[in-house]
């Protein structure tokens, strides 16, 4: 008998059927991958199943018998746990504390400290994890935290772990660590929902994957059923041809920014770069790199201790976003949700926030805002019930849109897009790079930060690899390879 089952799932919102009679089945120790496009329902039916929605008809059922999920509480109590892409950890208390927290054990009216840390201990052993119990939360690594999620929901005795994009920011060796425990997991009899825009991960760690689209089960399939490729035609319903668009010819002629021995606060620490007309420039290197902090270094998001920058032939300085973006550049937050966007607040007020001296006259034209917003749904096929709909209710893909969006409603000269298909499904991975290809050819610079070398490799006329705050080299056309970036990336010398 499968451990949790759902049966006829229904959930609707006002004008969007988000499920549509979901039926599937999860078996203790397999690892079943959902993939999907952003806004299958992939998100809703894991929300379902971790208590956050209660569907509009249809069952949750766990070991025969239909239950009701009104409240996380409830899915904790019935053996499931869910581990969200962004963590929910508090970093002012320390590993315990988080473990335990709404379930304190006491003494004598007292929080038992010892015996909370003891159990803590274990729980943590039981995932691998050198960390200890008594260290404050907000002093470990991402993939630390992510080891915490996962020993607080095996104390809660869970037999069903769901993972939301487990590895959108963990290095190689971290994704591999957390490969074999999963592995373990599963042999341990836990069962483990692996939610992943990432196919060859899917490929490479589930036993059984469900294809979503539209809110239905398109099929599920068992291990090697489907390679990759296949994967993403099944998620689209269409074959998607080659992932990148055929790589123009870099242009490098007329230069537009030369940034020489730029050192920030805290990093970089002597970086430069040149970017011409029409190219398309990566910043590779693995995280904490140093590729962010020169992208807010030369925006004027963080501090600049020292360093030349010259914009399209004159030396600049550019101590703040309003300066860079009045100079012509624009760079796109790889935080879309914390610091790409405003969530509650409609797609035009994201679209026309940085400018709004366009559309005041003296007041705010909302007719021409809204025109605004209509324009770039249409151009960037941005999905959304309307243009007022908050910013919140769309998908990733469409959230990513946005954010471009409201950069190039300022018609920048120079665009830096840090992690720009982070948490984005096939389709809307495409239709970024398109969009890239498309700017790159009406003369626009761009430079492409990404931890996924595929990308570099596919788009990039040139790339720059960064380590430990420093530009360590560059590669350029044919050059330009996984195992080339690889080798500056970690430091190591070439075979």
């Amino acid at each position: 008998m499968p451990r949790v089952q759902v049966q006829d799932l229904v959930v609707e919102f006002p004008g969007v059927r988000a499920l549509d009679r979901v039926s599937l089945e999860f078996q203790p120790g397999v690892v079943h991958g959902i993939i999907g496009e952003n806004g299958a329902g992939k998100s809703t039916l894991m929300r379902v199943l971790a208590g956050l929605q209660f569907p509009t008809s249809g069952f949750v059922i766990i070991e025969g018998c239909p239950v009701a999920l009104r409240s996380v509480r409830d899915s904790i109590s019935q053996g499931i746990s869910m581990i969200h892409q962004e963590l929910n950890l508090v970093d002012e208390l320390t590993v315990a504390e988080n473990i335990f927290l709404g379930k304190e054990i006491g003494r004598f009216g007292l929080l038992d400290k010892a015996e909370i840390c003891a159990l803590a201990e274990k729980s943590l052993a039981r995932v691998g994890a050198q960390i200890s119990a008594k260290t404050l939360v907000g002093r470990l690594s991402i993939a630390q935290k992510q080891l915490v999620e996962i020993a607080k929901a095996l104390s809660d005795d869970a037999s069903l772990l769901i993972m939301d994009e487990p590895t959108a920011v963990l290095t190689e060796h971290e994704t591999a660590d957390l490969f074999a425990l999963i592995r373990q997991l599963r042999e341990s009899g836990v069962g483990v929902l692996y939610i992943s825009h990432r196919l060859n991960e899917v490929e490479a760690i589930c036993d059984t994957v469900t294809v979503m689209r539209d809110g239905r089960v398109v099929g599920t399939f068992e291990r090697g059923a489907l390679s990759p490729a296949e994967m993403a035609a099944q998620m689209v319903g269409r074959p998607l041809g080659d992932l990148f668009p055929a790589k123009i010819e870099s242009p490098r002629k007329k230069m537009v920014l030369k940034v020489e021995s730029l050192c920030g606060d805290p990093m970089p620490l002597d970086a430069s770069i040149e970017l011409c007309e029409g190219e398309i420039v990566g910043f590779a290197g693995l995280v904490g790199s140093g590729r962010t902090e020169f992208a807010e270094t030369l925006v004027g998001l963080r501090k600049k201790l020292r360093g030349k920058v010259g914009l399209f032939g004159s030396e600049t300085k550019l101590q703040s976003v309003r300066a860079s973006s009045s100079a012509g550049l624009a760079y796109v937050s790889e935080d879309r949700k914390g610091a790409g966007l405003i969530l509650p607040l409609s797609v035009i007020q994201n679209v026309t926030l940085p400018n709004l001296d366009a559309y005041a006259h003296p007041f705010l034209d909302a007719k021409l805002e809204r025109k605004a917003a209509e324009r770039w749904m249409q151009s960037l096929s941005i999905k959304a019930a309307r243009p007022e709909s908050a910013v919140m209710f769309l998908s990733g893909g469409n959230q990513q849109k946005v954010s471009i969006a409201k950069w190039l409603e300022r018609k920048p000269k120079i665009l830096i897009l840090d992690e720009p298909t982070r948490g984005v499904d096939i389709g809307a991975k495409r239709e970024i790079y398109d969009l890239i290809f498309k700017l790159a050819l009406e003369g626009m610079a761009c430079i492409v930060i990404s931890s996924e070398m595929t990308e570099l490799v596919g788009l990039c006329h040139r790339v720059y690899v960064f380590r430990e705050g420093r530009i360590v080299g560059s590669l350029a056309d044919d050059a330009i390879t996984e195992q080339a970036i690889m080798t500056l990336a970690a430091g190591v010398a070439a075979a």
